[in-house]
C-alpha cells in the first residue's frame, strides 16, 4: 500500500514535549473513528530512520483491526548524521519520548489502556525491547523483529553499522563507554524485561544484518532469569523482515485473553 497524502487518511502531525528536558518531539497518530475504549497500536521506526518509516506497513493494519495508530519518533535515526545521535537509540530521552507520546494521546483520545499494542523491526526491534524493559507494566503484548539485543557484539558482528554504534554510545566499545553499550542493549536488562505481561521475539534464521543468535542469546538468558517469563522466541525461514500477520494474530489473541480477563 502507497500511501501519498497522510491528511486524507486522517493521520495527524502531533508535537509532544519532552517530560525530562522539554523538547518538542512529533509524532504521527491516527485516530480511529470507530468505537468506544479504542486499543492502541505502537510502531517504532527502523535503526536509520524516522516516524514516517511504518506508516504504510503499520496503517492497514490498525484500520482493519479498529485500532488507533502511534507511531513516535524518538530523536530520530541512530546513524552519526543525527545531530542528537546521542540522545537516540534507546537512551532515557529516547524512551520517555515513546512514553510521552502514548500520555499525549491517551488524553485526546479513547485508548483502551489495558490494551496497548509495541512493535518493532530492526532497530525498532530493539528499543520495543528496551521499552519492555522501561515500562514493562504498560503494554499488553509486543512483537520484536530480528532486533539487536547486544550492541557490543553487534558492533563486531556488522561493520557497516560500527560507526553508527560509535556515534551513538560514545566510541568504540571501551572502558570509557561500556556503561552506554549495555544500557543501551536488552540483553544487559533481562531481568526487567522479564516482568513484561506478553513478549514475542521473531527472527530470520538467514538475516544478513543482525545474526539470529542475538535474539536466541537474549532468550535463554531471560530463562534463565526467570523461566516463568511470558516471552516466546520464534526463528523463521527468512532473513531480515517483519511478518506482519505474525504480529496482527499475537495482538488480537492478546487483547481477547485480555477482554475474558477483565469480564
Amino acid at each position: 500500500m502507497h500511501i501519498e497524502n497522510y491528511e486524507e487518511l486522517g493521520i495527524e502531525e502531533i508535537t509532544v514535549r519532552s517530560s525530562i528536558d522539554g523538547s518538542e518531539e512529533p509524532s504521527l497518530f491516527w485516530r480511529c473513528p470507530e468505537g468506544n475504549k479504542v486499543p492502541l497500536l505502537v510502531g517504532l521506526h527502523t535503526w536509520s530512520f524516522d516516524r514516517h518509516n511504518q506508516v504504510e506497513t503499520l496503517y492497514p493494519v490498525a484500520k482493519t483491526n479498529q485500532w488507533h495508530l502511534l507511531l513516535p519518533e524518538f530523536r530520530g535515526p541512530n546513524l552519526k548524521t543525527n545531530p542528537r545521535v546521542s540522545q537516540a537509540c534507546a537512551s532515557n530521552l529516547a524512551m520517555q519520548d515513546v512514553i510521552d507520546a502514548i500520555d499525549r494521546v491517551c488524553s485526546i483520545a479513547d485508548v483502551d489502556k489495558d490494551n496497548i499494542f509495541l512493535i518493532g523491526g530492526s532497530g525498532g526491534g530493539h528499543m520495543a525491547l528496551m521499552l519492555a524493559g522501561y515500562k514493562p507494566d504498560l503494554w499488553t503484548s509486543i512483537a520484536s523483529f530480528c532486533p539487536v539485543t547486544d550492541l557490543i557484539a553487534w558492533y563486531y558482528e556488522n561493520k557497516n553499522y560500527s560507526v553508527h554504534v560509535e556515534a551513538c554510545c560514545g566510541g568504540p566499545p571501551c572502558e570509557l563507554t561500556m556503561n552506554e553499550y549495555r544500557k543501551r542493549s536488552p540483553i544487559f536488562n533481562v531481568e526487567a524485561i522479564a516482568k513484561c505481561k506478553q513478549i514475542y521475539i521473531y527472527h530470520g534464521k538467514f538475516d544478513p544484518s543482525v545474526p539470529f543468535t542475538q535474539s536466541l542469546n537474549l532468550f535463554n538468558k531471560i530463562c534463565q532469569v526467570n523461566p516463568k517469563a511470558n516471552v516466546f522466541l520464534e526463528i523463521f525461514d527468512g532473513g531480515h523482515m517483519m511478518i506482519l500477520e505474525k504480529a496482527e494474530n499475537q495482538f488480537i489473541n492478546a487483547r481477547q485473553t485480555s477482554s475474558n480477563i477483565s469480564s
